[in-house]
């Protein structure tokens, strides 16, 4: 026999049996492909203004990042569009936006006394993200204002506050509009 009938021999035989010794064959299921990555469009604040209410800022804007994926809130004062101010005001605190990510926030000293800081930081920067009051809304429902009164200390948007962000903001950040002033009247009208 020669070396190159045996060396064919060989091969024959591993090939015949290597489906016998190497298990059993498994199907995997095929992957789906991957989805088209959701933009993600980063407003900067800048809370410099607001020093008083810095913490309660940052928690409100933390509490907007975990309800919603397509748009995020981040501190820098270096090209913010949305700026935290505080002082007093006879008719409370508001958000002066396009309702696009710009504009300017204030927190009333009064009004940070009377109800809970952190739900008016989240209530005012819900409207820099495009959602109106609802005064008439229960606790539960951050938009709602100081609807409920003060005793109402829920500082997190609701889901349906969260899906309109969502649908507001899917397609990034448009286009700069015209700022508006909004008081939320439930709170002035409570002094």
């Amino acid at each position: 026999m020669s070396l190159r009938s045996f060396v064919s021999g060989a091969v024959g035989v591993a090939v015949l049996t290597l489906p016998l010794t190497a298990g059993q064959a498994v199907a995997t299921p095929r992957q789906a492909a991957p989805r088209a990555a959701i933009p993600v469009t980063t407003v900067y604040y800048d809370a410099s203004g607001a020093p008083s209410f810095r913490d309660v800022i940052a928690a409100g804007a933390a509490n907007w990042n975990r309800a919603v994926s397509n748009v995020q809130l981040k501190e820098s004062s270096s090209g913010a569009t949305l700026r935290y101010t505080e002082g007093n005001d006879p008719q409370g605190s508001y958000a002066e936006t396009d309702g696009h990510g710009n504009g300017t926030i204030f927190i009333d000293y009064t009004q940070a006394q009377q109800y809970d800081k952190t739900r008016i930081a989240a209530h005012e920067t819900g409207h820099a993200l495009g959602l109106p009051d609802h005064y008439e809304g229960p606790c539960s429902e951050l938009m709602s204002g100081g609807g409920p009164g003060p005793s109402c200390h829920n500082a997190n948007p609701n889901s349906e506050e969260s899906a309109r962000v969502q649908q507001l903001w899917a397609n990034g950040l448009l286009a700069r509009g015209v700022l508006q002033r909004i008081y939320d009247s439930a709170l002035a009208s409570a002094r």
